[in-house]
């Protein structure tokens, strides 16, 4: 059974972006970099080895004395790499997905959702043949693109639906997808929150499986079959059901059950769910204290984009006033 200790507990003030070596919303790609990631203030940036912000993507420069590629992020989701080495940046505040090639400094265009017909863009991830899926959050559907970001398949017909059996890519309906991921494995794993469940795109057999939740919401399932499990909900949010997602080398699927508070993981050899950090009673004006070393009493009022990288789960969530904190996990 893995075990998990608590790693360090960084808290950020509003207005704070790399601190420590970290970001509240960082991501790790499968090369290894680190990229910082400022959802409402349009911009993402690499890490460097220093900890410090080497160039940064955004509409106009941000941090005195680094450099800028100029790009029309809006909202900025998701950072993954193409077999080329440059970057693919999702936005869900304009529905465009941006190709950054570091090395000239330079940015282009490679989709423009809106022009297609979606209605907004979530993730974007890169898989083992090169080819880029990308999800609409409201708009239910998935859609996969080649590296020149031709629409190759979409998944879904725009109309929210659930099936709580295995179905071909022809049948598949979604509810509203809040992320996007792809495992070890090859295969994308879609986060069907209004749905509450976390369902897996099996490209080789082309069919979308349930990995964990029944359909229902609630808070149950600890210590059996995920697939039985209930995630939490908060019908007057705009977002309602579980909200991130992030899988580790072995296949083990991690969910930001955003509305019960905690984290929980879906042990990929047995299916087996547990909550591994967090609980119930989180409040939303209070900071974790940064010396504490229980997971489960860590506070996670509104856990977003987890992040899982050598060992290590990053779980930031927001506090009250713009500030938050980011709580990282280690396996033991």
């Amino acid at each position: 059974m893995i075990r998990w200790t608590i790693d360090r507990i960084v808290h950020f003030r509003p207005g704070e972006f790399v601190k420590a070596g970290l970001d509240q919303f960082g991501f790790h790609t499968r090369t290894g970099q680190y990229y910082a990631i400022e959802h409402r203030r349009h911009f993402l940036g690499l890490v460097g080895d220093d900890d410090r912000v080497t160039w940064t993507v955004a509409p106009q420069p941000v941090l005195p004395g680094v450099p800028n590629i100029h790009a029309d992020l809006s909202f900025p989701m998701y950072v993954d790499v193409l077999a080329d080495d440059t970057l693919v940046v999702s936005n869900f505040g304009n529905a465009r997905l941006f190709r950054i090639d570091p090395r000239r400094m330079t940015a282009d265009l490679l989709i423009d959702g809106h022009q297609l017909g979606m209605v907004d863009m979530g993730n974007a991830v890169v898989d083992d043949a090169g080819l880029i899926w990308v999800n609409e959050v409201k708009g239910c559907r998935v859609w996969r693109f080649d590296h020149e970001g031709r629409p190759v398949q979409t998944l879904g017909d725009g109309i929210p639906g659930f099936q709580p059996h295995a179905v071909a890519f022809e049948e598949v309906r979604f509810g509203w997808i809040y992320d996007l991921r792809r495992g070890h494995d090859g295969n994308v794993y879609v986060l069907d929150s209004k749905n509450f469940a976390l369902r897996v795109i099996d490209i080789g057999a082309r069919t979308v499986r349930i990995v964990a939740g029944s359909g229902t919401p609630g808070y149950t399932g600890d210590g059996g079959d995920a697939r039985s499990a209930t995630f939490g909900s908060d019908s007057a949010a705009q977002f309602d059901g579980p909200i991130s997602l992030s899988l580790d080398e072995a296949g083990n699927a991690f969910v930001g059950d955003r509305f019960n508070h905690v984290v929980r993981m879906i042990e990929r050899a047995s299916g087996i769910i547990t909550t591994i950090a967090g609980h119930p009673g989180s409040h939303s004006e209070r900071a974790s204290d940064p010396s504490e070393h229980d997971p489960l009493r860590v506070n996670l009022p509104e856990i977003s984009s987890l992040d899982y990288e050598r060992g290590c789960l990053f779980v930031p969530t927001d506090l009250a006033r713009g500030s938050g904190d980011l709580i990282v996990l280690r396996k033991s």
